[in-house]
């Protein structure tokens, strides 16, 4: 790695944060998976309730918990297209918190933006 330097304490913090979520949505996506495909298997599961979509669901679901570990790993890697992707997903949810008038949220995800174009120098 050719970075400036170690990773900033923040970065940390964020990349940390981001995988235990991206490890519970992970974790809720197999839930949704298993429990729909249940009834595919004979077994008694939410698959009554929520079909092939539930399915489809669950692997959707699981898919993006697959992607937010990914970007946790890229950002304690100090890699560009985690941070790059981390700017994009806080840009939108910046329009949906001012969407929804959520200014509170919104000054969250503005602080966040500052704080990743600041400490954009450090990712490779």
């Amino acid at each position: 790695m050719s970075g400036a330097g170690q990773l900033p304490l923040g970065v940390a913090i964020l990349s940390i944060l981001i995988g235990i979520f991206g490890l519970f949505v992970l974790l809720l996506g197999l839930v949704l998976l298993f429990a729909s495909a249940g009834v595919a298997l004979g077994g008694v599961g939410l698959g009554s309730v929520f079909g092939a979509t539930g399915t489809v669901a669950g692997i959707i679901v699981a898919i993006i918990g697959l992607v937010t570990l990914a970007v946790a790993v890229g950002l304690w890697n100090r890699e560009m297209w985690a941070l790059v992707l981390a700017i994009l997903v806080l840009l939108v949810y910046g329009v949906v918190d001012f969407a929804s008038g959520s200014w509170f949220g919104l000054a969250i995800v503005v602080l966040l933006l500052v704080y990743l174009v600041v400490v954009s120098r450090y990712f490779d």
